[in-house]
């Protein structure tokens, strides 16, 4: 059976209205040992908790115990949703029939990230809906919010279920023509989020796509494709993170690469699969999305150099340079400026809509249900 409960979680601006508001923090957990607590600020996942194969409980996604940890200028987008468009739009600007739109640029002074100063992530959501499993956040974006035209009514869905899944339905609406690509910016680590760098290296990944699309060196897609056949970024196979950024590590940071998929529009499909050996725990991430953006916290300090500014995170954690992973499921990045990829423009009229669901579970190599979804 799965419960929802409800408390506070501090207060904070609403950066629209300039009002203080009081955030909402909603517990939702299941008989199993699995619990995920998420809060209006930033439609914002705070801690997801599920069990190893000896029944140990740890919460393994990284964030703050207080509200002035999600609102500090430190925050690298820990747990929120993204919007209205994630990932980079390349010189913070965009034209659509003609006209030419200036956007909010957040990212080195010159291109647009995860929609902007003032996106999704950084806005109160109201509470559309309680429901059984989960509830509903919405949030109403201004036109001319950040700079993109139309007034965007959004929702996320949170919900998991008896057996172990997490759940979030992203959908939109628009009064003109806007481009919308939203995802949740969950960092996860299933040593625990304390883990660190040693937790993480010892996991294994698999993301079933042949191709990335290649950047620049902001991270922005330059509208071509890397074929993945024999390359060091290849995770079709089973690979350890830690042997794999390794063999990356002469030609970048870290992982930050958006996977691209052979998949059919608008049906819900097995795109990735995680485990860590030493606790057992596994997740498997399906999404409706075409692409999956696979990131190994390579802008988390590092450790190592004294000169950096620490995040200290839950229960007094530093948290760490290649300490943790986000599967952010989402359509192509900076599609507004690349003819070659499929639209993000919504419409008037329209409804846009991103199911993603994360399977939570102990893993076994022979258990073929590993190739599956068991959730509804």
């Amino acid at each position: 059976m799965v419960c929802v409960t409800e408390d506070t979680f501090g207060t904070a601006i609403n950066p629209l209205t300039k009002e203080e508001v009081t955030i909402r923090r909603f517990t939702i957990s299941n008989d199993l040992g699995m619990s995920m607590q998420v809060i209006t600020y930033g439609a914002t996942i705070t801690s997801l908790k599920v069990p190893d194969s000896h029944g140990t409980v740890d919460d393994v996604t990284l964030g703050f115990d207080n509200i002035e940890g999600y609102l500090s200028e430190s925050n690298p987008y820990f747990g929120c949703m993204v919007g209205r468009v994630c990932n980079r739009i390349g010189n913070g600007s965009f034209t659509f029939d003609g006209e030419k739109y200036e956007i909010t640029k957040n990212l080195l002074g010159k291109h647009t990230l995860h929609g902007g100063k003032h996106g999704f992530s950084k806005v109160i959501w109201e509470v559309d809906q309680l429901l059984p499993d989960g509830v509903v956040f919405k949030f109403i974006s201004p036109d001319g919010h950040e700079g993109f035209p139309g007034e965007v009514v959004a929702t996320a869905t949170y919900t998991i279920t008896d057996n172990n899944c997490m759940r979030y339905c992203l959908e939109a609406n628009t009064t003109k023509p806007t481009p919308v690509n939203m995802t949740n910016h969950a960092y996860f680590n299933l040593a625990g989020h304390t883990a660190g760098k040693k937790g993480m290296t010892e996991h294994i990944v698999q993301i079933q796509a042949d191709c990335v699309t290649d950047t620049d060196e902001d991270i922005v897609p330059n509208g071509e494709f890397i074929n993945l056949e024999n390359h060091p970024l290849d995770l079709r196979k089973l690979t350890n993170v830690g042997v794999g950024l390794e063999k990356i590590s002469k030609i970048v940071n870290g992982y930050d690469h958006n996977y691209v998929f052979q998949c059919t529009p608008g049906f819900l499909e097995k795109q990735a699969k995680i485990f860590h050996p030493p606790s057992g725990r596994y997740m498997e991430v399906s999404s409706n999305q075409p692409c999956m953006q696979f990131y190994t916290a390579n802008f988390l300090p590092d450790l190592e150099k004294s000169n950096q500014s620490m995040i200290t995170g839950k229960g007094d954690t530093f948290y760490e340079k290649h300490g943790a992973f986000c599967m952010e499921t989402q359509r192509f990045p900076d599609a507004v400026n690349h003819e070659n990829f499929p639209s993000v423009i919504l419409t008037p009229g329209e409804t846009y809509q991103h199911v993603c669901i994360i399977r939570f579970g102990i893993y076994d190599a022979n258990d073929e249900s590993h190739g599956v979804i068991l959730c509804d």
